[in-house]
């Protein structure tokens, strides 16, 4: 696969989802992009961690049966799960039935609702750990696995009591709610994606 692609829309793009319509719209239309909202960036974080050890293509095949049985992922709803909910999400084949998954999900919305009370928002908590600078990738080959910031991130996050939340999984949460910029140089979609990046980077962190 080439790092960079004419696709068959005829547009320049990352070479990673082409060749997949639902791969191409995420790419085109959401990864990169900033996600201010509670609910969106709870979602990302919990869909992360069920993506561990799998493909992320296999999570976004299942992201609307993942919204249905998660209640939009609004973290104050699902901070009240219990284990009549979790036998549910056990027995629901439309969602990646990862037990271990599904609770560090559960206490994940409970340490969201602690962030927001702390610091009135998850995006005023989590943008700061966004760098200032980021390289733009030419090729594949500068894309990191890790970053300081998904490090830092995570290792906040754990101190926090939060679960499936490595560095690893967080660089890729980062790129995706746009507070890394990994599209490759020439990418349609890169431009966008940065100038929005740096419009909230300032907004929460000056």
């Amino acid at each position: 696969m080439s790092d960079l692609v004419v696709a068959t829309d005829g547009r320049r793009k990352c070479g990673w989802p082409v060749g997949d319509p639902l791969y191409e719209s995420y790419h085109d239309a959401e990864w990169g992009m900033p996600v201010e909202s509670d609910a969106g960036l709870f979602e990302k974080i919990a869909l992360e961690g069920f993506q561990a050890g799998l493909a992320w293509i296999t999570v976004l095949r299942k992201r609307e049966a993942f919204r249905s049985a998660f209640s939009g992922f609004a973290p104050e709803v699902v901070a009240g799960f219990g284990e009549r909910q979790v036998r549910r999400l056990l027995g629901d084949a439309g969602i990646i039935r990862h037990e271990g998954k599904i609770r560090s999900a559960i206490g994940n919305a409970r340490r969201t609702i602690d962030v927001i009370e702390e610091h009135g928002s998850m995006a005023a908590y989590l943008w700061p750990f966004a760098p200032r600078r980021w390289k733009a990738p030419r090729s594949f080959a500068d894309i990191t696995a890790v970053s300081p910031g998904s490090q830092a991130l995570s290792k906040d996050l754990k101190r926090r009591g939060w679960s499936f939340v490595g560095p690893t999984t967080m660089h890729a949460f980062m790129q995706s709610v746009g507070m890394v910029n990994d599209h490759l140089t020439g990418c349609h979609v890169r431009g966008r994606c940065e100038s929005a990046r740096i419009a909230v980077a300032r907004r929460h962190t000056g």
